[in-house]
């Protein structure tokens, strides 16, 4: 009697099937784009589509260059940083790490698209996730390039600078503590948070590069998503509205807060556009500085891809209501009240 196991094996074997890339999906759009050349021209000569456009690229060109150096950063730490070392320089106690990782964020100049794929390689690490969302909140925020911004955009209220640094360190540290009492580790995808193995010295270069390319290509994308609502936001969005709230103090601080959300603007530059809004007093002005790096559509984008669904949409209101309110404190400490 034959045994089934050992005959010959079937003709009909699974066929692997064959994926569709996003090379070729480019290709796609080129050669469309290259047919419907003068239908696109006519269709795009309209002001509104030309300035969401101008805009579509003006935040991703001032991010990407961040978001690569934040994939860089995330590349260098799964290859050359062991996991032990991390949790060496940690205080054992979650109370004392997250002020420690708040900090940290000073040293880094990145933005909040480049925070992103840091904190994930230092949750895979076995940083403790509310330490590393702390760095997440920090280092945007609170690093020499934005503070020196801020100088540059306030001249005549120095003062912006302190409120900002510790609105937006304040905000940080909370959201760390926060998550530390109330976080769970099953709203974050699995993905994110699973363990990398150590590389072997002689792959360590390799795991740079093929760590660092997939984060971006990850990030991009959805950086990409958050560009185009930025820029239908900022189309949609009168600015006529803005600029007649003048004195209603409480209603600028939640127009603000909620611009700061939809502009998605890159930290570095955000002072600048606040600055220019003429009649809003400053305190609203420290609520869209200290609100946009925590949690823009922008960076909602990058977190949901990041860490899921389900992280983002308990992550992203809790973040909004506590930079508020930090930012508003701040104001009235630093400010002097609500001028």
């Amino acid at each position: 009697m034959t045994d089934v196991s050992t005959a010959e094996p079937r003709a009909t074997e699974d066929k692997p099937t064959r994926r569709i890339t996003s090379l070729e999906v480019l290709c796609v759009l080129l050669v469309v784009a290259l047919l419907g050349q003068s239908w696109l021209t006519s269709w795009l000569d309209v002001g509104s589509i030309q300035t969401g456009a101008t805009i579509f690229v003006a935040v991703c060109v001032q991010a990407l260059p961040f978001l690569v150096l934040g994939v860089l950063i995330s590349g260098a730490i799964a290859a050359f940083v062991p996991a032990t070392a991390l949790n060496r320089l940690l205080p054992k106690k979650q109370a004392a790490a997250v002020p420690l990782a708040g900090v940290a964020g000073v040293a880094l100049p990145t933005c909040e698209c480049a925070a992103v794929p840091v904190a994930r390689r230092l949750m895979q690490q076995g940083v403790p996730t509310s330490v590393a969302l702390a760095f997440l909140l920090a280092a945007p925020a609170v690093n020499p390039v934005v503070l020196v911004a801020t100088n540059v955009a306030f001249p005549n209220n120095p003062e912006m600078v302190a409120a900002r640094l510790v609105g937006s360190l304040a905000t940080a540290i909370i959201m760390g503590w926060l998550w530390a009492r109330f976080g769970k580790a099953e709203w974050i995808i699995e993905r994110a948070l699973r363990r990398l193995p150590e590389p072997q010295g002689r792959t360590r270069w390799k795991l740079f590069f093929e760590t660092s390319r997939a984060d971006l290509v990850d990030a991009g994308g959805f950086l990409v998503i958050g560009g185009l609502t930025a820029a239908v936001l900022n189309v949609a969005i009168p600015r006529s509205w803005v600029d007649t709230l003048g004195e209603q103090i409480v209603l600028g601080v939640i127009v603000m807060a909620v611009l700061a959300v939809l502009l998605a603007l890159c930290s570095e530059a955000d002072a600048f556009v606040a600055a220019s809004i003429s009649g809003m007093p400053l305190l609203p002005k420290l609520v869209f500085l200290v609100v946009g790096p925590a949690i823009d559509v922008k960076l909602f984008a990058l977190q949901t891809g990041t860490f899921g669904r389900s992280f983002a949409m308990r992550f992203a209101p809790a973040t909004f209501v506590v930079a508020v309110a930090c930012a508003v404190v701040a104001g009235l400490v630093f400010l002097g009240g609500i001028g």
